[in-house]
């Protein structure tokens, strides 16, 4: 694609193809083919803990593929041969194996995290210890090395044992890695000779430039047209590394300067980067998907502020707790603050709100409120099956509640199979520890 400049529904439609939103959905069962296709496209899934609805792992895939089985992601996170691995990418993540060596740079440095740095040097002979109970005994969880050791309280939610914490230390050196999680989600922790596969391990480390060009490359293709800000973001990189990275991609032809009407800064093009005519997409998208998870970036794409409200005070809240944007075609239409009531077997929509079309010539092929409410509908019920819950309920509050009640009271065409549903998982709703 050789261009000097780009309309800003141009760049919404590239941006939307890298992610894998213009991609056909699979027409039968979803298998590891497609699977691979998407983490090719999109580099990463964040993780986290809250569960009000699902993990924000499963998410991106199914916003993607529609209805599959999260027993796929599991086998090629946790299973031999292992393709993917946790570590700290866009915050505590999954990625390849293959990006392993390309973010050993981060594993030498220091935690961001003074609390969890300061175990290194405060308790070295704990630190030590804990490394060897894992390397010996391994896999084991924090709970499993050490039971008695005091909680930690400085921190709200968060409760870590000074073992807890040394584990945090080791695998932020890499010096540990994730076996797997456990049924209340904690990490079960191994040395990595017994996680990576040895190929990886004995991959050549590359310089911290040549690790942060490549990191850059995966983060442009993921994007098809972005700004500096948006290329460090993806792994969040350091910006004067970003910068040189950048710069050492456009003079090699990888990144090609454009000029984005709206965006008021330089973009940089992927040479490879689709722009198809049109986006048919019509699916939830988790506040942690890469599609929206830098919010300015999400504001230029869209004109669509978002904000995550979790740690907002309930009175304060402006859309709800937890809150995902709705994608139909290439627009962001409408946001709904969602909840699985596993004990009622139903998915409560504690608020649905629909977004204005743009004015003037940017609103055109806006859908319209009704054409919303039919294609919201049915993506309620199509996630509600994939969740194993048996239905949805009326929305309770937001100003697109009654349009949205209206659609699913409406008849239901029978549809195709039935949903492939997710494993049971307790729900949990504390955010923010790995």
């Amino acid at each position: 694609m050789t261009v000097e400049s780009i309309s800003a529904a141009q760049a919404r439609r590239i941006a939307l193809a890298a992610q894998g939103f213009a991609d056909r959905q699979p027409g039968g069962a979803v298998d590891l083919r497609h699977l691979r296709r998407v983490l090719r496209r999109i580099g990463l899934l964040q993780m986290d803990s809250v569960n009000v609805l699902m993990r924000a792992h499963y998410m991106p895939l199914y916003s993607r593929l529609g209805p599959y089985s999260p027993t796929l992601l599991d086998r090629v996170a946790y299973r031999a041969p292992r393709e993917l691995f946790e570590y700290w990418g866009h915050e505590a993540s999954l990625l390849p194996v293959t990006l392993h060596p390309m973010l050993r740079w981060r594993m030498a440095g220091g935690h961001e995290w003074g609390g969890v740095a300061r175990i290194n040097r405060e308790r070295p002979d704990l630190v030590r210890w804990v490394l060897d109970e894992v390397r010996a005994k391994g896999p084991l969880t924090a709970a499993e090395i050490s039971d008695d050791v005091p909680v930690r309280r400085e921190h709200w939610g968060w409760n870590w044992t000074d073992v807890k914490t040394a584990l945090e230390w080791l695998f932020w050196r890499g010096e540990v890695l994730a076996a797997r999680r456990n049924g209340s989600w904690a990490r079960v922790y191994d040395v990595p000779e017994r996680v990576l596969p040895r190929a990886v391990l004995e991959a050549p480390t590359p310089a911290p430039a040549e690790a942060h060009r490549e990191l850059v490359r995966v983060a442009a293709r993921a994007l098809g047209v972005a700004v500096e800000r948006d290329l460090r973001d993806y792994f969040r990189l350091p910006a004067a590394a970003t910068r040189s990275a950048v710069a050492g991609l456009v003079e090699a032809g990888e990144l090609i300067p454009v000029t984005v009407e709206g965006w008021g800064q330089p973009a940089y093009l992927h040479p490879e980067a689709r722009m198809p005519r049109r986006v048919s997409a019509a699916t939830l998208v988790s506040p942690f998907d890469p599609l929206v998870w830098e919010r300015a970036r999400t504001e230029r794409l869209f004109g669509f502020r978002y904000r995550i409200e979790i740690y907002v005070p309930a009175a304060q809240r402006v859309h709800g707790y937890y809150v995902l944007p709705f994608l139909l075609g290439d627009r962001l239409v409408a946001r709904l603050d969602l909840k699985a009531d596993r004990q009622a077997g139903v998915l409560r929509v504690p608020a649905a709100w629909i977004e204005p079309a743009p004015a003037g010539r940017a609103g055109r092929g806006h859908p319209a409120p009704g054409e919303v409410a039919e294609a919201l509908a049915a993506e309620l019920r199509r996630l509600a099956g994939w969740l194993g819950l048996e239905g949805v309920a009326p929305p309770e509050g937001g100003d697109f509640a009654e349009p949205l009640t209206g659609a699913l009271r409406a008849p239901v065409t029978p549809a195709g199979p039935a949903a492939v549903t997710m494993p049971a998982d307790p729900v949990g709703e504390a955010a923010g520890v790995p």
